[in-house]
């Protein structure tokens, strides 16, 4: 195998199939990412088993072939050539060399045979649609994923396609995230999937740049999906997620608006002073006025005022500072709306004029 490639052209496929790649594997080949040069181009794989990432690049093949070597140590030598390099990849007695300028650099290989691929998929329902409406609903809901939770079915992201619309969902059990787009569902109706969360964070990065149409297959174990160059493959959790309509509380008949900037960073002052093990910010809500009070063991404090437009009775509440400032950060318009019924029911938060995206967080006690 030998191929000519410029270092820019090489480096942000590297970079996207490597992101997937764990740097401590039991298994060797799992380290490596696989390289297959064909008279068409060149393709780079990498996975973990769970998730694998394929990105496809036209460039000038000398010989084609296909080989395994090392992700982390193929990306950094390509990171630290300069810039516009010409690189020169060849595969000889076992080893890739790397020639650029007076530069060379020889590492060490693994067959192709050996490694892994999620070959045997056969769609069950497909589903076309825009790269940037997947990733505006993974953005504004992916934050919401629980971390390491023994309740697996949380580690990851809900997608739903529903009456016409593709939905995501998230949640930790202590808030949850909805957002929603609509969409040709090409007659896909009722399909509910839940992404591991490391899918679901290296989706995102792939999306970035995935082009104008994306397809997204599925099957009972797994969710396909192709846009621009790159093929993205993960195993779906297996697990039900809860029944999230039933966390969504009616809206108030009192709703608070007000401006979200102000908002967002009155709150993060206060939450400067707030208890760093609890994160905890007391909240004081009468007609026109919005207190937000932090303290901590350390006896120190802090107060800040926001103007709101709100006419219901008095509310004082408590919440985590940084799950009210995710979810204002999410939020698109310039003012945000926030329902809460009483002291102790979970606030929504939403745009002010769209209910497309709409943010849970439970109360807590200080």
């Amino acid at each position: 195998m030998r191929l000519f490639i410029q270092r820019e052209d090489i480096l942000k496929p590297l970079l996207a199939v490597a992101s997937i790649v764990e740097k401590r594997q039991t298994m060797p080949i799992l380290s490596n990412i696989l390289i297959s040069a064909t008279e068409q181009g060149v393709s780079f794989t990498g996975t973990d088993l769970e998730v694998e990432v394929i990105v496809n690049l036209q460039t000038e093949v000398q010989q084609t072939g296909e080989i395994t070597v090392s992700a982390r140590k193929l990306v950094d030598i390509c990171k630290a050539l300069p810039d516009s390099s010409k690189i020169d990849l060849a595969v000889a007695d076992g080893k890739m060399q790397i020639r650029s300028g007076r530069s060379k650099f020889n590492l060490v290989t693994l067959g192709a045979t050996e490694f892994p691929r999620l070959d045997n998929f056969v769609s069950t329902a497909t589903l076309n649609l825009e790269p940037s409406t997947l990733k505006a609903l993974i953005d504004k809901t992916a934050f919401s994923m629980a971390l390491q939770d023994v309740r697996y079915y949380l580690n990851g992201l809900l997608l739903e396609i529903q009456n016409g619309k593709i939905l995501a969902v998230g949640t930790d059990g202590h808030r949850l995230s909805l957002s929603s787009q609509t969409i040709d569902t090409n007659s896909v109706e009722g399909k509910q999937v839940i992404l591991p969360r490391k899918a679901v964070l290296g989706l995102s990065r792939l999306l970035a740049d995935g082009g104008n149409e994306c397809t997204l297959q599925l099957t009972d174990n797994h969710i396909r999906l192709s846009f621009g160059d790159s093929v993205f493959t993960a195993k779906l959790i297996d697990g039900r997620f809860p029944d999230y309509g039933r966390v969504i509380p009616p809206y108030a008949d009192d709703l608070v608006q007000g401006d979200k900037s102000q908002f967002r960073d009155a709150l993060s002052r206060a939450a400067i002073l707030a208890s760093e093990k609890y994160r905890g910010v007391y909240l004081k809500i009468e007609p026109g006025s919005l207190w937000i009070k932090a303290n901590n063991p350390d006896q120190e404090d802090a107060e800040e005022e926001v103007a709101i437009k709100y006419e219901g009775r008095p509310l004082e509440i408590s919440f985590n500072a940084s799950y009210l400032l995710d979810a204002i950060n999410a939020l698109e318009t310039d003012d945000f709306i926030m329902s809460i019924q009483d002291e102790t029911k979970s606030c929504i938060i939403r745009n002010a004029d769209s209910e497309d995206s709409l943010y849970v967080v439970m109360p807590m006690r200080l």
